[in-house]
């Protein structure tokens, strides 16, 4: 075998040379050190000696079961630390709005903690039982609360609808069992079974009821996250004023809609972004605010000159809107055809000089606005 010896050429040389005498590039340095984390043990987190109360109601720690389950609680919680800081900046945001509207009606403060076990104080969150927004409303109970609830429009995703209407619940759940406990166990099995419970139990005290599992634990992970977010510190947060999220700015307007209209309309007359009309209206599901008259949330000063923006805008974009072709599909039906393009079933029939009583048959061409 034979080896052969080549010379690199001089310029190779001092590049080689260059990669190495050359100084790592410098790291960012943060705005100031880390610190080290200290915080109690879970042991000693758990020895709780009372009084303690929740709603202004007694909770009986001298109860066995109850002071295990409240431990409980209260270990799952401090041992997520990340999951409790998240909650911790959010009550910044969400809980002054809370505090305002219980106060207001005369509510228990410590009801605001339902929301944080129900959400952990996210508008979209949402369960496997079809419930939604940070009180975790299912669509029937929501509708019975005055909240929309729609292909369209789902008003329990609005934290500020839907904090509204919780509070409206559970007024008529303490008026029907007397108890803001109770009231809370209600919301979250619902009212007919707990009544049930309680005529076959007979017992109308939450701590000495038999009741599904989540329910046994639904007051006493409530009464948890008051301990914890009531006092951070003495469980280890050190949060500082400026790490809570600050509450959100914005303006109301009413908007009447005669026709379907595209949010990045609002946007522009509102001088902001389409992403932003979406963050202050989680409740509008779709590109397009439906016909009828809505509540919309606008960034704090837009509402000032907003009509004079909006009127040319709506104008020039109706001006534009022309007619499509739609093929009647088997079992299609006016109705449906209108739904599907945002249409009222009057507007689809003038536009293609029909009546509502009009039969369609597949292969049909309709006239239908995009």
């Amino acid at each position: 075998m034979v080896f052969r010896h080549t010379s690199l050429p001089l310029l190779a040389i001092s590049f080689l040379l260059l990669l190495v005498t050359v100084a790592p590039a410098q790291q960012p340095t943060l705005s100031e050190p880390l610190q080290t984390a200290t915080f109690p043990s879970l042991e000693s987190a758990i020895r709780i000696t009372g009084p303690l109360e929740f709603c202004n109601e007694p909770v009986p720690l001298h109860l066995t079961d109850v002071r295990e389950r409240l431990e409980k609680e209260l270990l799952l919680m401090l041992w997520d630390r990340a999951q409790v800081i998240l909650w911790l900046k959010r009550t910044g945001r969400y809980f002054p709005y809370i505090e305002s509207m219980l106060r207001a009606e005369d509510m228990p403060d410590d009801l605001k903690f339902i929301a944080v076990i129900e959400s952990a104080l996210k508008p979209h969150a949402g369960s496997n039982k079809g419930a939604r927004g940070v009180w975790q409303f299912i669509p029937s109970t929501g509708r019975n609360y005055g909240l929309t609830v729609n292909r369209n429009i789902d008003e329990r995703r609005s934290f500020y609808f839907s904090t509204k209407a919780a509070a409206t619940y559970f007024q008529e759940l303490h008026d029907l069992f007397g108890s803001w406990t109770m009231a809370s166990a209600a919301y979250n099995m619902g009212e007919h079974g707990l009544e049930a419970q309680v005529e076959k139990q007979e017992v109308k005290d939450y701590y000495r009821l038999h009741l599904p599992r989540e329910t046994q634990r639904y007051v006493l992970r409530a009464v948890a996250a008051k301990l914890i977010l009531s006092d951070p510190a003495r469980y280890g947060f050190d949060l500082r004023p400026e790490d809570y999220y600050k509450p959100l700015a914005f303006d109301r307007i009413k908007l009447s809609v005669k026709y379907p209209t595209p949010l990045t309309i609002v946007a522009k007359a509102a001088n902001t972004y389409y992403k932003t009309i979406k963050d202050l209206n989680p409740q509008l599901l779709c590109e397009v605010i439906p016909k009828g008259e809505h509540l919309i949330f606008l960034p704090k000063g837009a509402a000032a000159n907003f009509a004079q923006r909006y009127h040319p805008l709506i104008a020039k974009y109706r001006k534009s809107i022309k007619p499509e072709t739609y093929i009647v599909k088997r079992g299609d039906s006016l109705t449906a055809i209108a739904r599907i393009h945002d249409m009222s079933l009057l507007q689809l029939c003038k536009l293609n000089k029909l009546t509502t009583k009009s039969n369609i048959h597949p292969g049909q061409k309709l006239r239908v606005t995009r």
